[in-house]
Formats: structure tokens, sequence, C-alpha cells
């Protein structure tokens, strides 16, 4: 390893370690100038900080030809009404999308609805959405968290595709369960595969590397196989490259799912060329951590925050 990506491996781990400091959390929202100075960098990923900012965001990325991923950001929600607050403004995220006809995958992760406090409110919380989200062409999407939680998010997960279709399960390549927690989704379904963002043991998880790029494409390849419809979560070029000289980009079981803000050039030349593309589009004001993790998956993001921060310049998420 190289000296250059050795600094980026410990930036990567130092930036993980930062996004789940309580703490550090804390004082970065109670100071205002720190604050104002860290959200110029978080707009570049954010589409603001309310509903109606994030569906005017999201609406013009379907204008445009994409498909659409929204998700009203929060995680590890201690506090029951925090955690109902979190499900109503969901509840109004769907019922909006209803209303304007648009198709759409909502997406959050379970420990922003209950599952810090039990998995059963998870799943009551859940299920509510799934109520709204029936005979209509709006998905769900489970987020996968820290490898701690993976057990409960995957039970609540198989409980309620028990009883409601349309939600979709993330699963990250990087942790050493998820090949075995693939072949367990015996009844197809919607599944995301992504890399992975948290920090994990080594003894449960790949670095970034030529084998964990090696896993992640295996891992679509057998979800495709099982008759998944399959988001490819990633900006990789090794992987969208492969993906394409495999011919998923061609086939109705796949498309590639792009973070709202991160290579929108990308993006744009992808679509260009014909391969279906879904924008991910996250509002909220819980935007610490998810800017954290935008550059500790890829540390060069780190250059362009710094200018956001002090140039203060609007942010141009120019989709084309």
């Amino acid at each position: 390893m190289n000296r250059h990506s050795e600094l980026e491996q410990q930036l990567t781990a130092v930036l993980k370690s930062i996004a789940r400091r309580a703490d550090l959390k804390g004082y970065a929202e109670q100071n205002p100038q720190l604050n104002g100075i860290l959200r110029r960098a978080a707009l570049r990923y954010m589409a603001g900080n309310n509903l109606q900012e994030g569906l005017k965001a999201g609406k013009e990325i379907m204008r445009r030809g994409y498909s659409l991923s929204i998700e009203y950001i929060g995680e590890n929600t201690s506090d029951a009404g925090e955690c109902e607050q979190a499900a109503a403004e969901m509840k109004a995220l769907i019922q909006q999308l209803k209303q304007s006809g648009l198709p759409g995958r909502v997406s959050f992760d379970l420990s922003h609805i209950g599952l810090m406090i039990s998995p059963s409110l998870a799943h009551a919380n859940l299920t509510e959405l799934a109520k709204q989200t029936e005979g209509t062409e709006i998905e769900l999407f489970i987020s996968m968290e820290e490898s701690g939680k993976t057990d409960d998010i995957l039970s609540v997960y198989k409980q309620a595709t028990a009883e409601y279709s349309g939600i979709g399960i993330t699963l990250q390549a990087h942790l050493n369960r998820t090949p075995a927690d693939l072949a367990a989704l015996t009844s197809p379904g919607r599944i995301r595969i992504v890399k992975g963002a948290y920090q994990e043991p080594d003894n449960l998880s790949l670095a970034r590397s030529p084998e964990l790029n090696e896993r992640y494409l295996n891992l679509v390849e057998l979800a495709i196989r099982e008759g998944h419809q399959v988001s490819i979560a990633t900006h990789d070029d090794v992987i969208i490259n492969a993906a394409r000289e495999r011919g998923w980009l061609t086939s109705p079981q796949a498309e590639l799912e792009m973070l709202y803000g991160i290579r929108p050039e990308l993006a744009c030349r992808l679509r260009s060329e014909g391969a279906p593309i879904r924008i991910y589009v996250p509002y909220g004001h819980e935007w610490y951590l998810y800017l954290c993790h935008r550059i500790a998956e890829y540390p060069p993001n780190l250059y362009q925050a710094v200018i956001d921060m002090v140039s203060g310049q609007g942010v141009n998420n120019n989709y084309q």
C-alpha cells in the first residue's frame, strides 16, 4: 500500500469514528458558527431541512428522467416520542407522493422509527407505513446499519414482508455474514447492495479492496440469479464497468443507485447511455452523521467539503 492510500484509509477510519461521537455531534449542532460552516458542506449532499425542500429536489430529479429514492434522514433515535414523530413525517412524505401521483422509494433506518427501543416498535411503525403504500407504486426500503443491529433489522424485515409487499432491504457487502444473509432471503424481493459505510471490526468485515469489489459483484450476481430486483448502489467505476460488461444494466432486474450530490456528471452520462439510474435524495436536520459518512466513503470529497465551507457559495447539483 502506498503512503497516499494509507493516509486515505486512516482518514476514513477517523471520520467513521467521529461520526459516532455524540459529544462532537452535539457540539457541532449547538455552536452556531460551527453549525453554519459544516452545513455548507452538508448541503452538497442534502436536499434541505424539510419535506417541501426534499420533495422539490425529488420532483426535479424525476423530471430529468431518474428514478427517486427519498429519505427523511435520522437514526439511533432512543426517545419514543421522537420515533413517532419520524414515522409521522414518513407518512406525510408517502401521502405527498401519492397526491402527486409520483412513483418512488421511501428509504429509512429502522433505528429512526423504534429499533433502539424495541424491534416490536420498529415493526409496528413499519407496518403502519406499509399500509399506506399498499396498492401504490411507492416502495419502502430499509437501510442497513451497524453489524450489531443486523439480526434485528433482518428479523423485522422478514416479519413485515410476510404481511406486506413492496418492502426492500439493504445488504452491506463488507460484512462477512452478508453472503449467508442473502442466501437466507428465500422469497424474491427488492435488494439494495452497498459496500458499507460503518466502521466494523476486522474479524467481521473486509476493508475497501479488490477482494471487497469481487464480493460485491458476486452478491449482485447471486441476487439476480435468485430472482431479486437489485439496486447496485455505488459510484465505483470498477463495479459500474463490471456491471455493464456483465449485461446487468440492460437487465430488467437491475439498476444503479447513486447518492444525491456525488458525481452527478457520472449519473448524467450513464443515464444518457441508457442505464437505469435512481438518485437517493436525503433531507432533514440530521445531517452531521451523513456528512461524515459521505466524506469517509470517498476521502477526496474532503477537498470539496473544505471548498464549500470556506467559499460559502450555493451548491448546484447539476443533474441534466
